[in-house]
């Protein structure tokens, strides 16, 4: 089945906020080899005013691509996840993401077109804090293998 370009202009969304914690910052610095103090230590990010511990600024990746699997694991999406390539990632920070934050996720299917025998797909995932204010958007760029590819 190919991609399905009717998906287009649909969105789809986390079933449940994302709590950010202090060791999913840690593990993901370590893993980034982001090695600021303020990743780690909770004094050294209140000295800089922040409540807690604040996430590398690619930490959002790990939100958007939870909501992205809603749509990618839809079967009327017509992807086949074995045929998925990471195209591009682009990031639009409001502020940062910290320890203690409850996110909320939408990604939005913005675009859907053939690319010889493969797909493009563009998304937009919104990420926004317990009070509905936006955190970072997250502007993915899928590429869908064709058959034989």
């Amino acid at each position: 089945m190919p991609v399905n370009t009717d998906k287009q202009g649909t969105s789809y969304s986390l079933p449940r906020p994302y709590e950010v914690s202090r060791e999913a910052v840690a593990e993901f610095a370590l893993a980034t080899n982001a090695k600021a103090d303020y990743h780690f230590e909770t004094e050294a990010a209140t000295a800089l005013g922040y409540h807690d511990v604040v996430a590398p600024t690619t930490f959002a990746v790990i939100i958007a691509q939870k909501s992205e699997a809603a749509y990618i694991s839809d079967p009327e999406s017509g992807i086949d996840f074995s045929k998925v390539v990471h195209g591009s990632e682009q990031f639009s920070i409001t502020r940062p993401i910290v320890a203690g934050d409850s996110l909320a996720a939408t990604t939005h299917v913005d675009g859907v077109r053939a690319a010889g025998s493969n797909a493009m797909i563009t998304t937009r995932t919104e990420i926004t804090d317990a009070a509905e204010q936006p955190i970072v958007t997250v502007t993915s760029t899928i590429v869908v293998r064709g058959d034989g590819e």
